[in-house]
C-alpha cells in the first residue's frame, strides 16, 4: 500500500466515523449542535477530498473546541484515538518531505500497535481478568442495552473465562501480526470483529469506526518495511 493510498483510506475512515458521531448530537442543546454541524460539514468536504489539508486543521481546531466544551473526550478512548488519527493526518499533509510524512505516519501505526498491547497488558496484570471476574461484571452490571440472555453469561463463569483469556492474550499479541502481511490482514479482521462485537453487544459503536481509520497506517508501515 502506497502512502498516498493509506492516508486517502485514513481520511475517508475517519470522515465517516466524525460523521456517525456527528449525528448523534444533532439534537443536543444549541451550543453543541453548531459545533458538530461544522464537524459534520469539515468531514463531508474530507470524505469527498477537497482541500484536505485545510479541513484537516479545521477539524482539529473544532476536535480542541469540543474537548474544551465537554471538559476533556466526551467519549473517552475513542475520542483519543480519534483526536490521534486526525493530529498524525494533519501534521502528514503539512510536513515539508516525503521522509516526514512517513515519520508522522509511522508514528500512528505505532501507537495503534500499543493502544492493542498496552490493553492486553493492563488487563493480565488484573487478578480480576485472569480469573474472568471483570468481564463476569461487564455483562452482569453493564449500564449498556445488553440484553437479559447475554447477561446470563455472567452466570457461566467458565466461558466468560476463556473469553477473557481470548482478548488478553491477542492483545498481548498484535505485534507480532506485523511479521507477514498475511497475519497482519488475519489480526486486523480479528481486532475489527472484536470491536464490531463491542458495538453490537455493548453499544461501543464508536470505537469501531475510529480504531478502523488508523488500520490503513499500519498496512502501509507493514508493507513499507518488510
Amino acid at each position: 500500500m502506497t502512502l498516498e493510498l493509506a492516508l486517502r483510506a485514513t481520511e475517508i475512515l475517519l470522515a465517516l466515523a466524525f460523521l456517525l458521531q456527528g449525528a448523534e448530537h444533532l439534537t443536543a442543546a444549541k451550543d453543541e449542535q453548531r459545533l458538530f454541524l461544522v464537524r459534520i460539514v469539515l468531514s463531508i468536504f474530507l470524505l469527498v477530498g477537497f482541500q484536505t489539508p485545510w479541513v484537516c486543521l479545521c477539524l482539529v481546531v473544532t476536535g480542541l473546541m469540543l474537548l474544551h466544551r465537554f471538559q476533556g473526550p466526551y467519549n473517552g478512548g475513542s475520542d483519543r484515538m480519534g483526536m490521534l488519527v486526525l493530529c498524525c493526518l494533519t501534521l502528514a499533509h503539512f510536513m515539508p518531505t516525503l521522509k516526514t510524512q512517513e515519520y508522522v505516519f509511522g508514528y500512528l501505526a505505532l501507537q495503534l500497535t500499543l493502544s492493542y498491547f498496552i490493553a492486553g497488558w493492563v488487563k493480565i496484570i488484573n487478578p480480576e481478568w485472569r480469573r474472568g471476574r471483570a468481564l463476569q461484571d461487564v455483562f452482569r452490571f453493564s449500564t449498556y442495552p445488553v440484553s437479559e440472555s447475554l447477561r446470563g453469561w455472567a452466570d457461566r463463569p467458565r466461558l466468560v473465562r476463556v473469553m477473557s483469556w481470548a482478548v488478553m492474550v491477542f492483545e498481548l499479541c498484535f505485534p507480532l501480526a506485523l511479521l507477514t502481511q498475511t497475519s497482519l490482514l488475519i489480526g486486523l479482521t480479528i481486532a475489527a470483529s472484536f470491536h464490531l462485537a463491542n458495538a453490537c453487544l455493548f453499544g461501543l459503536n464508536r470505537f469501531f469506526w475510529v480504531w478502523l481509520a488508523a488500520y490503513p497506517s499500519l498496512l502501509w508501515l507493514q508493507d513499507r518495511i518488510l
